[in-house]
Formats: C-alpha cells, structure tokens, sequence
C-alpha cells in the first residue's frame, strides 16, 4: 500500500512516519518551495502528543530540542497572582511535563527524521485536484504539472486544505474569528517568568502570556482584533506593525506586557486565527483530511498540533488493522471525531471567557482565585492523559443499534 500525504507540517511528515512504522510506503507533498509551511509562533506539546511522538519513536529528537514548561501562573493585568497550576501532575499523579519550542523548529525536526527515516518529502508541490482511478487508486495533479499516484491520498494541508474541498465541495470555509495572534521573542526583555514556568495575565481588554526559555530569551504572545484589511494580507505587515497593534492592545492595562513587547526587536509575528466548528465529511473516494484540515481550533486550549500527531499514528494504526481503505478511513473517524470536537468545543470556551464584560471580568478572577484553594491540578485530564497503545489491534468499526 502508498499513500500520496499532501502537507509537510506537523501532521504530515508524522503520519508518514506511523505509516513506514505500520508498513505503509507514502511520500509527502509540501505546497512551499522550501518544504516548510509553518513559521512565526511557538508552541506546547503537552503529554498526550509527547505520547503520540513515542509511539513513533520520534519523542526523543523532540525533547532534546525544546524544554519544559511544568506550571502556570495566573494574574490579573495589575500583576495580582490569582491561581498557580501544575502541568506535570494532575490528581491522577504525575506527567510528562509538555515541551515548549517553535512549530518552524517541530516542522523542520519532524521532515528531517522522516527524510532520514528514508522517506520522500518534496517542496514546492501544490496540489491541484485528486482522483480516483477505476483500480481504486487516487492521482494527484500538483501546479507544476507534475502527477503522482497511490493506493490512498491524506490531506494534511492545514485549516484552508484544499482536498478537502475536493472530498467535499460543500464543506464549511474556515471562519475567521476577527484575531490575530502576534507573537514575539525578546533577548534582552524587562520582565522574565520563574524557570519552566508560563505566566498568563487576564487584563482588561486583552489576555497575555509570556515564558523565559532555559537560554534566557522571554517569548510571548497576545490575540488582537483583526485588521480591516483581509486576513490573508498578514504577510505585508511588518514586524513594527504588529508591535504597534499588540501595543495598542495592552496600552493602560497589562504593564509587563507593555514593557515586553517594547523591548522586543524585529522578531515579531503574526497569525491570522480561523477555526471550523464541525467538518461534516471526513473521507471520500480514498481521500482523507486529519489535523487542522478536518478539525481546527481556536489555539486558546493550545492542543492543536497534539491533536494532529494523535490523528497521525491512529490512522496508521486503523490502516494496519482494519481491512479495505474506506473501511480503516470510517473507523478512524469513529476513533476521533468525538474527541477532537470536544477540544474544538473547549478551546471556543476559553476564547468566550478570556476577555468578558466587567461583571464577568470579576466572576472570572474570583473564579479563578477560589481555585487556587483546591491546590495545583491539571483540570482537563481527559486531554493530556490520552494514550495511544502501538501495540494494540484496532478493532473494527463500530455499528450501534438504533433506538
């Protein structure tokens, strides 16, 4: 069996690694020259895709290149503590702590393995339509005029994936949520968090995070109403810009974030934030969608990228055990959409109650500082302790009876 993976993120290049792991050839087919689409923001993998990266034995590589972030702290924009949580243990016991690095830095980490790992990933392969042969196997047709062919496609082409609208013309468009994340990284900043901590601070009209990294440098990042200007302009805008814009953001509310973003240089960037609230089809014609192309949240729950390594190794594993393409395609998606919509439900949540009205705003302080009375806990356990067993068999799909 070969797959055709277009997209060479985060979620491609794994799921060419849990194929090769499962017996599956693939080749990955990356629309940027370089074979790097994802730039600009950092990220957290917490326990659950450190599990997934194991399961592959690619978690090593991963944790020699990023570091911990084992607690949260929580304040008010005045720099009040409201709660501290713990990111490595939960009531459960304890946890892998997750591991905070740039996504260029995953990206690049993840193609370089699967490359050594004796694996195709071609850049600059932008992919125009896809079908399905009489002998059940797809053909994809990329802008340079190039074709390939397998017995199955994957699209892990991110949230404006273009197969899937070819496995449904009529799928939702990804909306825009009128935010952007700015996100920058200061050398020599004013303010530094406690080491592997992550310091959030609600103000009034804006939520704020920031974390030093071993190596002294203070990353942070904030959401900022969007520009008039279209969405996908964001590549115009330079990195003073965006400084203004975040700057505008926190001006007479969040002091530390003020002083941070100052201090910061020319290494600023922005992302436009667009989720899906439900993809109704996942699957036609040998053709699939996983990660961000068939579910994408709002970044607030910071589990996207996780998410996309679990879709990853359990296709694989449903490919490996479960007989026929679409019947392995049916089962995976039995397996996940129940779980990534939950996330996508929770991290809509967080975007609500991030920046309330006034009397919110105080409901949620005293929220949260009557919490930190029941003491350090993980509070979504049902995420981070997720556990792929290679090892295990997939079993078949599913059929409920009806009521």
């Amino acid at each position: 069996m070969h797959a055709l993976i277009i997209g060479g993120g985060v979620a491609g290049t794994t799921t060419a690694m849990a194929f090769k792991k499962a017996g599956i050839t693939s080749a990955v087919y990356e629309a940027h020259p370089d074979g790097l689409s994802e730039r600009g923001a950092f990220l957290s993998l917490f326990a659950n895709g450190m599990d997934a990266l194991r399961a592959i034995d690619a978690h090593q590589l991963v944790s020699e290149r990023s570091f911990a972030v084992t607690r949260l702290e929580f304040a008010t924009g005045t720099g009040k503590r409201l709660r501290d949580a713990r990111l490595d243990q939960d009531r459960f016991g304890r946890l892998e702590a997750p591991r905070t690095l740039r996504r260029a830095e995953l990206c690049r980490l993840l193609a370089d393995e699967a490359r050594r790992r004796g694996i195709p990933v071609e850049g600059g392969k932008r992919l125009v339509s896809a079908v399905r042969t009489s002998a059940d196997r797809v053909v994809a047709t990329f802008a340079d005029g190039t074709e390939a062919e397998g017995d199955l496609l994957v699209g892990a082409d991110g949230i404006h994936s273009v197969v899937r609208r070819l496995i449904d013309p009529a799928a939702p468009r990804p909306r825009y949520t009128g935010e952007d994340a700015v996100c920058g990284y200061a050398s020599k900043a004013p303010a530094i968090a406690s080491p592997e901590t992550m310091r959030m601070m609600y103000g009034k009209r804006s939520f704020f995070a920031y974390v030093t990294t071993p190596g002294g440098d203070t990353w942070w990042f904030i959401n900022t109403p969007g520009s008039t200007s279209t969405p996908d302009d964001r590549g115009s805008v330079t990195p003073e810009q965006w400084k203004r814009r975040a700057l505008n953001r926190v001006s007479g509310d969040i002091r530390t974030a003020t002083e941070l973003i100052r201090s910061t240089e020319d290494d600023v960037v922005g992302i436009s934030v667009y989720d899906i609230s439900s993809t109704p089809v996942w699957h036609r014609d040998h053709m699939l969608v996983i990660g961000d192309a068939a579910h994408a949240a709002a970044p607030n729950a910071g589990h996207g990228a996780a998410m996309a390594l679990e879709d990853s190794v359990v296709l694989a594993k449903c490919l490996r055990d479960v007989p026929g393409v679409e019947a392995a395609f049916a089962r995976f998606e039995q397996l996940r959409r129940p779980r990534v919509e939950e996330l996508v439900a929770t991290s809509a949540n967080m975007k609500r109650r991030a920046i309330p009205g006034p009397l919110q705003r105080l409901l949620r302080d005293f929220m949260l500082s009557r919490l930190l009375k029941d003491g350090p806990r993980n509070a979504r356990p049902w995420l981070t302790r997720h556990h792929i067993d290679w090892e295990a068999t997939t079993g078949p799909l599913e059929v409920k009876d009806r009521q």
